[in-house]
């Protein structure tokens, strides 16, 4: 069996969708995205095709090898995306060749689904406590939310004050055991995280994530002095060789690193393995699409350390499009009780609707996130 021919389908909201078929007519779908750069990666994954056209598509490990290190320059999240929706892909085609859920090929189950959390409040968050009422209502048993807005290096105690009304909104509908995510979205900088995160203590966040940029990570142990909650980084982070030195440290609680974006399903279920060995929890990032969030439950699956597992379902990113309609059978995300089941299908577990694919291709997108700037004109992190 070799690999024919790999195609690429630009989506809307924002999203880069592949297929790989191979000469007797397996197909597998992955996806390679980074948000806002999708052209970018659509090159790149077109630049490493020449590796991969008339390869066996079952010895994944080394054709992952070979476009990790065929090249001088490697990761980065251009190029380590690109070979994510590829790796994906290839376990498509395998788990579909051996007629197997990708979990059963890397160890089994260690769960029979996972515990899942939506979005609210937007990328400038508000309305969140009536947001929070309506996921609960849906049954989730725990929300993930923009903490801030753009904050400057140095900022105004008003802002903080407007955080923490939210968040108080959020905790009084939602009660003592409702989980909230507080994302600071690498939008705060070390003196107004250290500040935010003292201040958001009595809330007892479920998790702070991104408190700093990821290049700024050193400054995650100073602001661990300041709260008790968990400590989660990673969704711009990329193989285990950028995790290794934060894991090393002991300065994260929960790591986030995304199968579309940190080099795909088996690399994701090698970071999860390091972070087990350092007592760290997991909780894949996947604000993507159903393909992202398929690769996500296998990895999920087969972690024991894997506690939640992020999903765009409604996420405010999703203008025109929502997860499920690139689904032959949506029901196969299957949320009850703020869990959802692993996906029992060959492969990734999810049959994607071509059709619709193709269709949506033709509308395409060409998605940005917004560039913010701070009162004095200054660009601010988004």
């Amino acid at each position: 069996m070799k690999i024919k021919s790999i195609e690429l389908f630009k989506v809307p909201p924002r999203w880069l969708f592949l297929k790989m078929t191979t000469d007797d007519g397996l197909v597998g779908w992955g996806e390679p995205v980074v948000e806002g750069r999708a052209d970018t990666v659509r090159a790149a994954v077109e630049e490493l095709s020449s590796y991969l056209i008339g390869q066996n598509p079952l010895r994944i490990e080394d054709l992952w090898q070979v476009m990790y290190r065929g090249g001088f320059y490697r990761g980065g999240p251009v190029l380590t995306s690109a070979m994510s929706g590829i790796e994906q892909a290839l376990w498509d085609i395998k788990g579909k060749f051996y007629n197997a859920p990708v979990y059963e090929l890397m160890g089994g189950a260690c769960r029979d689904r996972i515990r899942v959390y939506n979005w609210i409040g937007g990328d400038r968050p508000s309305d969140v406590k009536e947001a929070a009422k309506k996921q609960i209502e849906a049954g989730f048993t725990a929300v993930k939310m923009n903490g801030t807005e753009e904050l400057h290096y140095i900022d105004s105690f008003d802002k903080i004050e407007e955080v923490l009304n939210r968040i108080a909104a959020v905790r009084e509908v939602g009660g003592k055991q409702f989980g909230i995510g507080i994302d600071f979205h690498g939008r705060v900088h070390k003196a107004m995280a250290k500040i935010l995160a003292k201040e958001l203590e009595p809330f007892r966040p479920m998790f702070i994530e991104e408190p700093v940029l990821p290049e700024n990570n050193e400054a995650l142990k100073e602001i661990a002095k300041y709260t008790s909650a968990p400590i989660a980084t990673g969704e711009r982070m990329y193989t285990r060789w950028g995790f290794k030195e934060l894991l090393q440290q002991g300065i994260v609680d929960i790591i986030q690193p995304d199968v579309s974006h940190a080099g795909g399903v088996m690399e994701t279920r090698k970071i999860a393995a390091m972070a087990e060995a350092y007592d760290v929890a997991l909780a894949p990032h996947c604000p993507l699409g159903p393909i992202a969030l398929a690769a996500c439950l296998q990895v999920d699956a087969c972690s024991p350390n894997a506690f939640i597992q992020e999903q765009s379902l409604g996420i405010h990113y999703n203008q025109g499009s929502d997860l499920l309609d690139y689904l032959v059978d949506p029901k196969v995300f299957r949320y009850k009780d703020g869990f959802v089941d692993i996906p029992q299908g060959p492969g990734l577990g999810v049959e994607v609707n071509e059709e619709k694919v193709r269709e949506m291709a033709r509308v395409g997108h060409d998605w940005k996130n917004p560039v913010w700037r701070n009162a004095d004109g200054t660009v601010a992190e988004w």
